[in-house]
């Protein structure tokens, strides 16, 4: 199975989604394997945007995802990085599809309510800054069986 990473970012948790953003995971039969609630420092944030430095909007947004607290999680499932890609919506919430929780929840582009891996590469990247193997869980969900074959 394979393992996304998902944040939720300052603007989800002071607006209280952070209960909406898991259920629409959880309704689709995601299995959430690691979550913590967590203050972003510094040097994890410019770890984590470290591909856009230099970019104009690099400083900005390390700087946003310092100044709450996020929640961080860890998601698995067939296909989890497209399927949570789907769920999420389009970066710019202008362009998110009715539904998706960007379309549902969020208002700008820089305050667009969740992260989310774009690759499975992305996700083993961003799953190592914020989670040691041990906090992960490894279990059998009830009712898998009848997510697939």
């Amino acid at each position: 199975m394979e393992k996304t990473f998902i944040m939720l970012k300052p603007d989800a948790v002071q607006r209280g989604l952070v209960g909406q953003v898991i259920a629409r995971f959880e309704a689709k039969g995601c299995k959430l394997v690691g979550m913590k609630l967590m203050s972003v420092d510094q040097a994890l944030a410019e770890q984590h945007y470290a591909e856009h430095k230099g970019k104009s909007f690099f400083e900005p947004t390390v700087q946003y995802i310092m100044s709450s607290p996020v929640v961080a999680m860890v998601w698995e499932g067939k296909n989890v990085v497209a399927l949570a890609r789907e769920l999420m919506g389009a970066t710019n919430p202008a362009n998110a599809n009715p539904g998706s929780i960007r379309g549902s929840f969020g208002m700008d582009i820089s305050r667009n309510v969740i992260h989310g891996s774009d690759s499975v590469a992305s996700a083993e990247r961003e799953i190592a800054l914020y989670f040691r193997p041990e906090e992960l869980c490894d279990y059998r969900k009830a009712g898998e069986e009848w997510l697939s074959e």
